[in-house]
């Protein structure tokens, strides 16, 4: 006899207990690791006083013949986790009733006893029946169980935490009758995960992460956020935001990919414990906006802007879609508007000569479309960006020279430029790094730019007529 399920909201232990739970042919490996499971153990730790807690949905095929057989057709990796969590449990009771204790200390509870007992024969029979094609998804398995079961296995996951896992964690269950419909869905699933930028499964976190009296500003974050074009977001992170915070920690900055959103993943200041090093961003935090909602406000028409800077830890939630928008203002000024007179008055600083003879010939000189110009140009925007996200307008002009030097010095040594070629220099000569460790403007006179001299020139022989080597002339670091 078959179960309707469809459109019903189903607690784990009702869906492990589920007979006909099947993992079609057509599906992807699992892929889970321990982020993902640590992930989930700590939503579990920050929900479980809740009355209910969606863990998101599960859709199914159900076959009419085959028993009513239940394909999985989304949600595999997170019903697949639950099971090795549920069977991890079944393990730790097993074993406190083969040590022979007189007296049980996780499970003392019958009624949790009792559902656990309840859930062996589905997940042995789910197990026994089931076949992964993919090495892949056995390894991960066997690997995930473990962690798993070192997990359950700890005192502080307590018969308080199975109870919330078994009876109040939920997913919503749609179930499709029609094996075209279930395809389809399927194959579109699949295509949406392919395109899934980066920066969209940031803003799904971080959407979650906002404080439940923020509704509203939720709603004018997602505003703002879906009135970018996606490609315009996408190369905010993936070419500035992402590659200053890898390079400033030494780190090799290449390809923005999915496995990398973590980095812009920080604290949920309302979750987070007391610590120490929470201290200085929850008195930002609160003092900013303590500030904008003061009466004096409404009179005077400040506003203070939260004070981010690209290295320092994030704040989940709101102040993740204002950094953004900060920081997307930021690269228009250096990278998108390319002008020096716009620079200029943005940080009301009166440019020298030669630091606008700089900007204006990087926006101007012949082979500046070539792909590995591009590449020295993103090296040059980052380090001007992050000092003046660090010093402001403090010596801009001697900044913008010392960038300009650094970063296409590499341009005009090597013949060919690749995406390598650039992560290896930034790596190598790191001037973002000493940014990051400068205290003051002064600090970065100290950051060594040895000449270059015509032997050295990779990049066109043709000294006279190349305008990068007219400006390296100009500022005596050509010989």
């Amino acid at each position: 006899m078959m179960e309707n399920i469809n459109n019903q909201v189903l607690s784990v232990r009702q869906l492990l207990a589920l007979t006909q739970l099947s993992i079609p042919m057509y599906q992807r490996p699992y892929r889970w690791g321990a982020r993902n499971i640590a992930d989930l153990f700590t939503d579990l730790a920050t929900h479980q006083n809740k009355s209910a807690y969606r863990l998101g949905s599960v859709v199914f095929h159900q076959y009419t013949d085959k028993g009513g057989k239940l394909d999985i057709v989304d949600g595999q990796q997170r019903t697949l986790t639950l099971m090795l969590t549920v069977k991890a449990l079944i393990e730790v009771l097993d074993e406190e009733s083969r040590d022979g204790k007189k007296q049980v200390t996780k499970f003392q509870r019958q009624d949790i006893r009792q559902q656990l007992e309840a859930l062996r024969e589905p997940i042995h029979d789910f197990m026994k029946r089931t076949h992964f094609p993919s090495r892949a998804s056995e390894v991960n398995l066997r690997r995930n169980y473990l962690e798993l079961h070192r997990t359950v296995a700890r005192s502080e996951f307590d018969e308080q935490k199975i109870d919330f896992l078994l009876n109040k964690c939920q997913v919503v269950c749609f179930v499709l009758e029609d094996i075209s419909e279930a395809f389809q869905f399927f194959d579109s699933q699949n295509a949406r995960g392919r395109d899934l930028a980066p920066h969209d499964l940031l803003k799904a976190f971080h959407l979650r992460e906002f404080a439940e009296h923020e509704a509203c500003r939720k709603a004018e974050a997602v505003d703002h956020w879906e009135r970018l074009p996606s490609n315009e977001l996408a190369h905010l992170f993936a070419f500035y935001l992402y590659r200053v915070r890898r390079w400033a920690e030494g780190k090799s900055a290449r390809y923005f990919r999915k496995e990398d959103v973590d980095i812009f993943k920080g604290v949920n200041l309302d979750r987070v414990g007391h610590f120490p090093y929470i201290k200085s961003l929850r008195i930002a935090h609160h003092f900013v906006d303590d500030y904008n909602n003061q009466y004096q406000r409404k009179i005077d028409g400040q506003h203070m802007v939260f004070p981010f800077h690209l290295d320092q830890m994030i704040i989940n939630g709101r102040r993740f879609f204002e950094m953004a928008e900060h920081y997307q203002k930021l690269v228009a000024t250096v990278a998108v508007e390319e002008s020096a007179s716009k620079l200029a008055m943005l940080h009301d600083e009166a440019l020298t000569t030669t630091a606008v003879n700089i900007l204006s010939t990087l926006n101007s000189y012949k082979n500046r479309h070539r792909t590995g110009d591009r590449y020295v140009r993103a090296m040059f925007d980052c380090a001007l960006i992050f000092y003046i996200d660090k010093f402001g307008s403090q010596e801009l002009s001697l900044a913008i020279e010392k960038c300009f030097i650094w970063a296409y010095r590499c341009r005009i040594r090597q013949q060919v430029i690749q995406l390598a070629t650039m992560d290896n220099y930034v790596l190598e000569h790191n001037l973002i790094r000493a940014i990051r460790d400068a205290h003051q403007p002064s600090d970065l006179q100290a950051f060594y730019l040895p000449n270059i001299s015509s032997k050295e020139n990779k990049n066109n022989r043709n000294d006279t007529k190349d305008e990068l080597v007219k400006l390296f002339q100009e500022m005596n670091y050509y010989v």
